[in-house]
């Protein structure tokens, strides 16, 4: 029996590639985890600043269904990001009963040096690839990043 999708015609080596992409994401994602920057932000925190950085300013609410959390759990964290001076409060310009959430100067340079740090160390690691495992990362990195933003 397939763990995949019921109506879809998957074979079992489809099962198998969806088996071995979950286990390599989640390893390297908890190895990428240790490359922070900032060691004091959690997991969500980190998202919501890269979301912003992504999408640009948007409303606690924007943001909670953007990164799949309840508005009141994003209110929290928008207000822990500020107490941290990483985001920025203001009026809406159409609606002045909500906020628009913006990042900070401080949360930008936290941001590129959390990158920074993190696609030196995958670097790193991929000079251990081949030419051809090249070839086919290059391929699959639009893939993952679609199935990441599905």
């Amino acid at each position: 029996m397939s763990d995949l999708p019921r109506g879809a015609d998957h074979r079992a080596e489809d099962t198998a590639a969806v088996n071995a992409l979950r286990s390599a994401v989640m390893r390297l994602s908890r190895r990428l985890k240790h490359q922070r920057v900032d060691e004091s932000l959690s997991p969500t925190e980190m998202s919501v600043l890269g979301t912003l950085f992504r999408c640009g300013s948007a409303t606690p609410g924007e943001l909670a269904r953007k990164e799949h959390v309840q508005p009141p759990s994003m209110t929290r964290i928008v207000a822990l990001l500020e107490a941290k001076g990483l985001v920025r409060l203001e009026p809406h310009p159409e609606d002045r009963r909500q906020k628009v959430v913006s990042q900070t100067e401080t949360a930008e340079a936290m941001l590129e040096e959390s990158r920074r740090r993190r696609n030196a160390w995958l670097a790193e690691l991929a000079q251990g690839l081949d030419e051809d495992e090249w070839e086919k990362l290059r391929a699959a990195a639009p893939v993952l990043e679609k199935l990441a933003h599905l």
